[in-house]
Order: structure tokens, then C-alpha cells, then sequence
């Protein structure tokens, strides 16, 4: 398994402030070439450090509406439910699960219904209350500088280090802390392939 080394680090800040920069003005910012960081890039997509690559758009620049803070407060086994449901709301932007299991999010309402908008998305859900703020000021700057990144065992949920394995399996990239981790992995899914 490769650690993600400090070029590594520096590719991923480069491209969180913008996705689209050019892999040769990366280059030159880490001193490699636009075709090195490029394979970076694609090793770092391969082993599931990227997902995707975004967009943010300023919404108030689309006057999508008033941006408003929810703090959601649920009963048991009703998280899921509400994450999904507001996470596929038009507006939403950003949604948070607290360590007490309440759901808050931000979004952009229309000024005059906003009370009926949160209703409707909570409607049908056993809900303890509710609070919206009006938000004044909103800078979101998402950073990965002074993080350690650390990918987790497919097998076990632990944290994979320099002595841990990485395996293609059927087209998609796994990691594991070590080798048992793997070789269970590798039975228990290639059990399921042949009881398919």
C-alpha cells in the first residue's frame, strides 16, 4: 500500500481551491510535470482518495433564495430517513449529522415560504422539533491542509498504514491493513460470486 506522501497532499489542496486547474500549473506548484501529476491523480481515483470532482456554485450569484440554517431534532431511527430526504431537497447545499443523532443542514428557501418548505420535507417523519436560523454570512472553505488521511480496511473498518495491501478485484480497488484481511475478503466475496 502507497502512502499518500507530501506531492500527494499538495495535489489534493491544489485541486480542492479548484478542480480544474491544469495538471501542468499543478505541476509546476509541486514540481512535477503535468503528465506525472496526472498519473498521481488517476492513482489517487483508483485507490478511492477522489471520488468525483465538483463544482461550487455561489448561489446567491442564481438568487436561489435565503440561505437558512436547520437544526433538526429526532426521534430514534428516524436519521436515515430525514438525511436522505433532505440531502435530495432542491436548495439543500450541505447536511450535517450531529453525535446525538439530530440532522442539521444548510440551504437557500424562498424568503415568504420557508417554514412551509421545512414542513414539507419533514412531513411524515417523527420529528421532536425544529429550529431555523437566517444565516447573514456563509463562507465555506473546505480544506484538506494539516489532515491526515487515512483509508479504512474493507474487511475490518481499521485504518490501513504503509504495511497494509491493496487488491483489483473484479475492477474495483480495495485496501486492507494486512494480509488476513485480504485473503478473508477475497473468499468471503468470491463465496458470494459462485452462490450467485
Amino acid at each position: 500500500m502507497h502512502e499518500l506522501d507530501e506531492t500527494d497532499l499538495e495535489i489534493l489542496s491544489l485541486l480542492a481551491e479548484d478542480g480544474r486547474r491544469p495538471f501542468s500549473d499543478i505541476g509546476e506548484a509541486v514540481g512535477l510535470s503535468g503528465p506525472a501529476v496526472s498519473d498521481r491523480v488517476t492513482r489517487l481515483q483508483e485507490a478511492g482518495v477522489i471520488k468525483r470532482f465538483t463544482i461550487d456554485v455561489d448561489r446567491t450569484q442564481l438568487r436561489a433564495g435565503v440561505p437558512v440554517l436547520v437544526q433538526v431534532e429526532l426521534s430514534a431511527g428516524s436519521v436515515e430517513t430525514v438525511r436522505e430526504r433532505v440531502r435530495d431537497a432542491d436548495g439543500v447545499e450541505h447536511v450535517f449529522v450531529t453525535a446525538e443523532g439530530d440532522v442539521w443542514f444548510y440551504a437557500r428557501a424562498e424568503a415568504q415560504n420557508v417554514r412551509s418548505w421545512v414542513a414539507g420535507l419533514l412531513a411524515d417523519v417523527d420529528v421532536e422539533g425544529y429550529a431555523v436560523t437566517l444565516i447573514d454570512d456563509v463562507e465555506w472553505t473546505p480544506s484538506i491542509e494539516g489532515l491526515e488521511f487515512a483509508l479504512t480496511c474493507a474487511e475490518c473498518g481499521n485504518t490501513v498504514d504503509s504495511e497494509g495491501e491493496t487488491a483489483r478485484i473484479d475492477g474495483d480497488v480495495y485496501h486492507f491493513c494486512c494480509p488476513s484481511c485480504l485473503d478473508r475478503f477475497e473468499t468471503r466475496y468470491r463465496r458470494l460470486e459462485e452462490g450467485a
